[in-house]
């Protein structure tokens, strides 16, 4: 078993119009694993989130994908297609659900994915709708099938950034136990960005917290809630207001 860390960011920085919204000094993310990533808006989990995906990269310091250097001209098809993100406002195509789960495998050249697409879809109560027009659906199904477009992919990194926002306790419950079985059942490495602590004690390994764009504190989940060694984080898992 290989234990090296999937991801090894050191000094990384990320800055907008000259303001720096991101400064981890130093972040591994171990295969396998669940990570939630908490903290409130604006604290620059959505950033480091991008980063991770390579949409974007680094201004300085080094983010490392299974030991390659990530760069903007460095940073190969094969290595992202191992990683895939469910975005909080997923945008679909204006056709149907199927096609939509489909997507992905067609643009990788997979003409007929029904048999990756059948089990997923059943999982995540979507074989009643696969000819619906992605138009017609709510919230919680919108996110659905975002969810299953990116694990039809069979990812080595799943990405998910606000996955159950405003969703009803139905969709909350089958999602967090599609991205548990994920994990558990493939060995998926998930990072999750979460404003609910909750959720993150339900589903991680390890929590860390962001504020201001800093990684103030990252530990097992046990030890982030009922020990924490910031005194920031303290008061953020007690609901305090520490923005």
């Amino acid at each position: 078993m290989n234990d090296a860390p999937l991801y090894v960011l050191e000094q990384v920085t990320k800055s907008y119009a000259g303001r720096t919204v991101l400064h981890v000094e130093a972040l591994d993310i171990r295969r396998g694993e669940i990570l939630a990533l908490v903290g409130p808006s604006g604290a620059g989990k959505s950033t480091l989130l991008r980063l991770l995906n390579f949409l974007e990269f680094p201004d300085s310091g080094t983010l490392r994908y299974r030991g390659h250097p990530i760069q903007p001209n460095n940073a190969p098809l094969s290595l992202r297609r191992e990683v895939t993100t469910v975005f909080q406002r997923p945008a679909l195509l204006s056709t149907t659900v199927w096609r939509n789960v489909a997507y992905g495998l067609r643009l990788r050249g997979e003409r007929d994915g029904k048999a990756e697409m059948l089990p997923v879809m059943e999982r995540l109560g979507l074989t009643g709708l696969a000819h619906a027009p992605a138009r017609t659906l709510s919230g919680g199904e919108v996110q659905r099938v975002a969810l299953a477009r990116a694990i039809v992919l069979h990812p080595t990194v799943l990405l998910l950034d606000e996955p159950t926002a405003n969703l009803d306790p139905y969709n909350v419950g089958l999602i967090e136990n599609v991205v548990a079985e994920l994990n558990r059942e493939q060995g998926c490495t998930v990072v999750l960005v979460t404003h609910n602590i909750f959720q993150a004690r339900r589903l991680a390994q390890r929590v860390g917290l962001l504020l201001s764009g800093n990684l103030i504190e990252l530990a097992d989940v046990k030890a982030f809630f009922e020990s924490p060694r910031d005194a920031r984080t303290a008061a953020f898992v007690n609901g305090e207001m520490v923005y």
